[in-house]
Protein backbone atom coordinates (compact mmCIF):
# COMPACT_ATOMS: atom_id res chain seq x y z
CA UNK A 1 0.00 0.00 0.00
CA UNK A 2 1.95 3.40 -1.30
CA UNK A 3 1.19 6.26 0.61
CA UNK A 4 -0.73 8.03 -1.32
CA UNK A 5 -3.34 4.61 -0.89
CA UNK A 6 -3.84 5.83 2.62
CA UNK A 7 -7.19 6.82 3.73
CA UNK A 8 -7.82 10.89 4.27
CA UNK A 9 -10.44 10.68 6.52
CA UNK A 10 -12.05 8.12 9.17
CA UNK A 11 -15.45 8.35 10.76
CA UNK A 12 -14.58 7.02 14.55
CA UNK A 13 -17.89 7.01 15.75
CA UNK A 14 -18.67 5.61 18.57
CA UNK A 15 -21.04 2.86 17.62
CA UNK A 16 -24.56 3.51 17.57
CA UNK A 17 -24.93 7.20 16.35
CA UNK A 18 -26.13 6.82 12.75
CA UNK A 19 -22.60 5.58 11.16
CA UNK A 20 -24.05 3.10 8.92
CA UNK A 21 -26.72 6.02 7.66
CA UNK A 22 -23.27 8.17 6.76
CA UNK A 23 -21.65 5.40 5.38
CA UNK A 24 -24.49 4.67 2.55
CA UNK A 25 -24.61 8.65 1.87
CA UNK A 26 -20.78 8.73 1.53
CA UNK A 27 -20.69 5.96 -0.33
CA UNK A 28 -21.46 7.50 -4.06
CA UNK A 29 -18.57 10.03 -3.51
CA UNK A 30 -15.82 8.60 -1.58
CA UNK A 31 -13.73 5.66 -1.95
CA UNK A 32 -14.89 3.06 1.16
CA UNK A 33 -14.40 -0.70 2.17
CA UNK A 34 -16.43 -2.94 0.31
CA UNK A 35 -18.64 -5.23 0.30
CA UNK A 36 -17.83 -4.91 4.80
CA UNK A 37 -17.98 -1.99 5.99
CA UNK A 38 -15.78 -1.73 8.81
CA UNK A 39 -12.35 -3.51 8.16
CA UNK A 40 -11.29 -3.48 12.14
CA UNK A 41 -8.04 -3.13 10.98
CA UNK A 42 -6.62 -0.72 13.28
CA UNK A 43 -8.45 -2.22 16.33
CA UNK A 44 -8.40 -5.96 15.55
CA UNK A 45 -6.31 -6.67 12.22
CA UNK A 46 -3.43 -4.57 12.37
CA UNK A 47 -0.93 -7.55 12.59
CA UNK A 48 -2.22 -8.93 9.38
CA UNK A 49 -0.32 -5.47 7.39
CA UNK A 50 -1.42 -2.43 5.62
CA UNK A 51 -1.99 -4.81 2.17
CA UNK A 52 -4.30 -6.82 4.01
CA UNK A 53 -6.15 -3.69 4.80
CA UNK A 54 -5.20 -2.30 1.24
CA UNK A 55 -7.37 -4.95 -0.56
CA UNK A 56 -10.95 -3.88 1.06
CA UNK A 57 -10.68 -0.70 -0.46
CA UNK A 58 -12.00 -0.84 -4.29
CA UNK A 59 -8.98 -0.84 -6.95
CA UNK A 60 -10.63 1.97 -9.32
CA UNK A 61 -11.04 5.08 -6.91
CA UNK A 62 -13.31 7.70 -6.40
CA UNK A 63 -13.21 11.07 -4.45
CA UNK A 64 -11.59 10.70 -1.13
CA UNK A 65 -10.45 7.61 0.38
CA UNK A 66 -11.45 6.58 3.95
CA UNK A 67 -13.17 4.65 6.61
CA UNK A 68 -16.70 4.54 8.75
CA UNK A 69 -15.36 2.89 11.82
CA UNK A 70 -16.63 3.45 15.15
CA UNK A 71 -15.31 0.80 16.65
CA UNK A 72 -11.92 2.95 16.73
CA UNK A 73 -13.24 5.70 18.96
CA UNK A 74 -12.41 4.03 22.26
CA UNK A 75 -9.44 2.02 21.47
CA UNK A 76 -6.19 3.63 22.94
CA UNK A 77 -4.27 1.61 20.19
CA UNK A 78 -6.42 2.33 17.02
CA UNK A 79 -5.99 5.98 17.72
CA UNK A 80 -2.32 5.53 18.28
CA UNK A 81 -1.99 3.24 15.08
CA UNK A 82 -3.84 5.44 13.23
CA UNK A 83 -1.78 8.98 14.15
CA UNK A 84 1.65 6.45 13.55
CA UNK A 85 0.52 5.33 10.08
CA UNK A 86 -1.88 8.47 8.27
CA UNK A 87 -0.65 11.30 10.83
CA UNK A 88 -2.55 13.99 8.42
CA UNK A 89 -6.20 11.95 8.21
CA UNK A 90 -9.21 13.70 9.25
CA UNK A 91 -11.12 12.35 12.23
CA UNK A 92 -14.70 12.94 12.31
CA UNK A 93 -16.50 12.11 15.65
CA UNK A 94 -20.44 11.79 16.03
CA UNK A 95 -21.50 12.13 19.27
CA UNK A 96 -24.88 11.27 20.90
CA UNK A 97 -27.25 10.92 24.07
CA UNK A 98 -24.76 9.02 26.04
CA UNK A 99 -27.43 6.99 28.20
CA UNK A 100 -29.75 6.57 24.64
CA UNK A 101 -26.44 5.45 22.90
CA UNK A 102 -25.35 2.83 25.09
CA UNK A 103 -29.05 1.22 25.40
CA UNK A 104 -28.80 1.03 21.73
CA UNK A 105 -25.52 -0.69 21.30
CA UNK A 106 -26.78 -2.84 24.43
CA UNK A 107 -29.73 -4.12 22.41
CA UNK A 108 -27.40 -4.55 19.09
CA UNK A 109 -25.31 -6.98 21.18
CA UNK A 110 -28.44 -9.12 22.71
CA UNK A 111 -29.60 -9.12 19.30
CA UNK A 112 -26.31 -10.23 17.90
CA UNK A 113 -25.88 -13.13 20.70
CA UNK A 114 -22.89 -11.52 22.09
CA UNK A 115 -24.53 -11.67 25.48
CA UNK A 116 -27.46 -12.56 27.49
CA UNK A 117 -26.58 -10.08 30.59
CA UNK A 118 -29.44 -7.81 31.89
CA UNK A 119 -28.33 -4.50 30.70
CA UNK A 120 -27.15 -4.08 34.88
CA UNK A 121 -25.37 -7.08 34.04
CA UNK A 122 -23.73 -5.74 30.88
CA UNK A 123 -22.88 -2.74 32.30
CA UNK A 124 -20.48 -4.62 35.03
CA UNK A 125 -19.17 -7.24 32.08
CA UNK A 126 -18.92 -5.23 28.80
CA UNK A 127 -16.46 -2.40 28.97
CA UNK A 128 -17.37 -0.64 25.73
CA UNK A 129 -20.58 -0.09 26.70
CA UNK A 130 -19.52 2.61 28.96
CA UNK A 131 -16.10 3.39 27.75
CA UNK A 132 -17.43 4.61 24.41
CA UNK A 133 -19.58 6.79 26.01
CA UNK A 134 -17.03 9.00 27.99
CA UNK A 135 -17.07 11.59 25.14
CA UNK A 136 -14.73 14.04 26.48
CA UNK A 137 -12.09 11.45 27.82
CA UNK A 138 -11.66 9.81 24.50
CA UNK A 139 -11.83 12.90 22.41
CA UNK A 140 -9.08 14.23 24.32
CA UNK A 141 -6.97 11.07 23.61
CA UNK A 142 -7.39 11.92 19.92
CA UNK A 143 -6.67 15.59 19.94
CA UNK A 144 -3.17 14.79 21.47
CA UNK A 145 -2.41 12.75 18.77
CA UNK A 146 -3.75 14.96 15.79
CA UNK A 147 -4.40 18.49 15.45
CA UNK A 148 -7.42 20.36 16.00
CA UNK A 149 -8.23 21.36 12.81
CA UNK A 150 -7.41 17.66 11.79
CA UNK A 151 -11.20 16.64 13.85
CA UNK A 152 -14.55 17.47 13.13
CA UNK A 153 -17.02 16.82 16.09
CA UNK A 154 -20.55 16.34 15.24
CA UNK A 155 -23.89 15.45 16.81
CA UNK A 156 -26.54 13.09 16.18
CA UNK A 157 -29.34 15.27 17.14
CA UNK A 158 -28.15 17.78 13.97
CA UNK A 159 -28.96 14.52 12.05
CA UNK A 160 -32.12 13.38 12.97
CA UNK A 161 -32.81 17.12 12.71
CA UNK A 162 -31.16 18.11 9.63
CA UNK A 163 -29.71 15.19 7.64
CA UNK A 164 -28.66 17.00 4.52
CA UNK A 165 -26.81 19.86 6.93
CA UNK A 166 -25.36 17.16 8.68
CA UNK A 167 -24.22 15.01 5.65
CA UNK A 168 -22.90 18.48 3.75
CA UNK A 169 -20.60 19.43 7.21
CA UNK A 170 -18.85 16.18 6.92
CA UNK A 171 -18.38 15.82 3.14
CA UNK A 172 -17.46 19.75 3.39
CA UNK A 173 -14.53 19.18 5.83
CA UNK A 174 -13.48 15.55 4.35
CA UNK A 175 -12.81 17.84 0.99
CA UNK A 176 -15.89 16.69 -1.27
CA UNK A 177 -18.09 19.50 -2.51
CA UNK A 178 -21.90 19.71 -1.98
CA UNK A 179 -23.65 16.18 -2.17
CA UNK A 180 -26.92 15.08 -2.80
CA UNK A 181 -28.84 12.75 0.41
CA UNK A 182 -31.40 11.03 -1.47
CA UNK A 183 -34.84 11.02 -0.31
CA UNK A 184 -35.08 7.30 0.55
CA UNK A 185 -31.23 7.88 2.99
CA UNK A 186 -33.75 11.24 4.32
CA UNK A 187 -35.69 8.27 5.53
CA UNK A 188 -33.54 5.73 7.01
CA UNK A 189 -32.02 6.65 10.49
CA UNK A 190 -31.29 3.65 11.82
CA UNK A 191 -32.56 2.38 14.80
CA UNK A 192 -32.40 -0.98 16.87
CA UNK A 193 -36.24 -0.60 17.95
CA UNK A 194 -37.32 -3.22 15.26
CA UNK A 195 -34.65 -6.10 16.37
CA UNK A 196 -35.48 -9.08 18.90
CA UNK A 197 -33.44 -11.61 20.41
CA UNK A 198 -31.98 -14.61 18.58
CA UNK A 199 -34.34 -17.52 18.02
CA UNK A 200 -30.69 -19.25 18.62
CA UNK A 201 -28.22 -18.11 20.59
CA UNK A 202 -25.65 -20.80 19.94
CA UNK A 203 -26.95 -20.33 16.60
CA UNK A 204 -26.61 -16.54 16.04
CA UNK A 205 -22.70 -16.82 17.94
CA UNK A 206 -21.60 -19.39 15.55
CA UNK A 207 -22.62 -17.16 12.90
CA UNK A 208 -21.47 -14.07 14.13
CA UNK A 209 -17.89 -16.09 14.60
CA UNK A 210 -17.58 -17.81 11.12
CA UNK A 211 -18.64 -14.35 9.84
CA UNK A 212 -15.45 -12.73 11.71
CA UNK A 213 -13.26 -16.38 10.45
CA UNK A 214 -14.64 -15.19 6.67
CA UNK A 215 -13.48 -11.65 6.94
CA UNK A 216 -10.20 -12.44 8.47
CA UNK A 217 -9.31 -14.18 5.35
CA UNK A 218 -10.87 -11.63 2.98
CA UNK A 219 -13.99 -13.52 2.46
CA UNK A 220 -16.01 -10.48 2.57
CA UNK A 221 -18.03 -10.94 -0.38
CA UNK A 222 -19.26 -14.52 1.18
CA UNK A 223 -20.36 -13.19 4.47
CA UNK A 224 -22.10 -10.06 2.26
CA UNK A 225 -23.60 -12.27 0.47
CA UNK A 226 -25.78 -13.88 3.39
CA UNK A 227 -26.57 -10.91 4.80
CA UNK A 228 -28.45 -9.70 1.56
CA UNK A 229 -30.33 -13.46 1.12
CA UNK A 230 -32.91 -14.88 3.62
CA UNK A 231 -30.45 -16.69 5.03
CA UNK A 232 -29.36 -14.04 7.52
CA UNK A 233 -33.47 -14.86 9.24
CA UNK A 234 -31.63 -17.58 10.34
CA UNK A 235 -29.27 -16.05 12.60
CA UNK A 236 -31.42 -12.82 13.71
CA UNK A 237 -34.12 -12.23 15.30
CA UNK A 238 -36.99 -14.36 15.73
CA UNK A 239 -36.86 -14.88 19.61
CA UNK A 240 -38.49 -12.44 22.25
CA UNK A 241 -38.93 -8.93 23.06
CA UNK A 242 -35.43 -7.26 23.50
CA UNK A 243 -35.89 -5.88 27.31
CA UNK A 244 -36.10 -2.32 28.60
CA UNK A 245 -33.56 -0.85 30.87
CA UNK A 246 -34.49 0.10 34.33
CA UNK A 247 -34.98 3.27 35.86
CA UNK A 248 -32.00 2.77 38.70
CA UNK A 249 -29.66 1.57 36.05
CA UNK A 250 -30.36 4.71 33.68
CA UNK A 251 -30.02 6.99 36.89
CA UNK A 252 -26.71 5.31 37.55
CA UNK A 253 -25.69 6.05 34.26
CA UNK A 254 -26.59 9.68 34.13
CA UNK A 255 -24.17 10.09 36.90
CA UNK A 256 -21.56 8.65 35.18
CA UNK A 257 -21.10 10.23 31.71
CA UNK A 258 -22.49 14.04 33.54
CA UNK A 259 -18.76 14.98 34.22
CA UNK A 260 -18.23 13.85 30.48
CA UNK A 261 -21.36 15.87 29.41
CA UNK A 262 -19.95 19.40 31.04
CA UNK A 263 -16.57 18.84 30.11
CA UNK A 264 -17.66 18.83 26.05
CA UNK A 265 -19.98 21.40 26.92
CA UNK A 266 -17.20 23.50 28.36
CA UNK A 267 -15.04 22.84 25.87
CA UNK A 268 -17.20 22.47 22.43
CA UNK A 269 -19.18 25.80 23.89
CA UNK A 270 -22.62 23.53 23.04
CA UNK A 271 -25.40 23.12 25.34
CA UNK A 272 -26.23 19.66 26.32
CA UNK A 273 -28.78 19.61 28.97
CA UNK A 274 -31.17 16.79 28.06
CA UNK A 275 -28.08 14.54 27.72
CA UNK A 276 -27.25 14.72 31.71
CA UNK A 277 -30.62 13.29 32.49
CA UNK A 278 -31.56 9.62 31.91
CA UNK A 279 -32.51 8.31 28.52
CA UNK A 280 -34.91 10.46 26.32
CA UNK A 281 -36.54 7.30 23.87
CA UNK A 282 -35.44 9.11 20.80
CA UNK A 283 -35.87 5.78 18.87
CA UNK A 284 -39.02 5.09 19.59
CA UNK A 285 -39.44 9.01 18.51
CA UNK A 286 -37.42 8.74 15.35
CA UNK A 287 -40.00 5.83 14.48
CA UNK A 288 -43.34 7.53 15.26
CA UNK A 289 -41.74 10.09 12.76
CA UNK A 290 -40.88 7.47 9.92
CA UNK A 291 -37.11 8.25 10.25
CA UNK A 292 -36.36 4.93 11.36
CA UNK A 293 -35.72 1.57 9.91
CA UNK A 294 -34.58 -1.98 10.45
CA UNK A 295 -30.86 -1.85 10.81
CA UNK A 296 -28.91 -3.09 8.48
CA UNK A 297 -26.81 -6.16 9.17
CA UNK A 298 -23.53 -5.19 10.66
CA UNK A 299 -22.72 -5.32 14.58
CA UNK A 300 -21.07 -1.43 14.48
CA UNK A 301 -19.11 -3.04 18.30
CA UNK A 302 -16.18 -4.63 19.07
CA UNK A 303 -16.26 -8.48 18.47
CA UNK A 304 -17.07 -10.62 21.70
Amino acid sequence: MIATEKPSFIVVGPPRTGTSWLHKVLEPYTTLPSPTKETRFFDLHFHRGLEWYSWHFPQHRKGPMGEVAPTYFASAEARRRIAETIPAAKIVFVFRHPIERAVSLYRLKLAYGMFRWSFAEALRNDPELIDSGLYWSQLAGWRELFPHQQSLVTFYDDLVSDPRTFANRIAAFIGLPAITVPQAQLERVYSSDSMTRPRSYLATRAATGFADWCKSRRLDHLVASVRKSALINLFLGGGKSLPLASDATLNQLAEIFRPEVEALESQLGRKLENWKSPIIHREHEASNQGLAASPIPGTECSAP
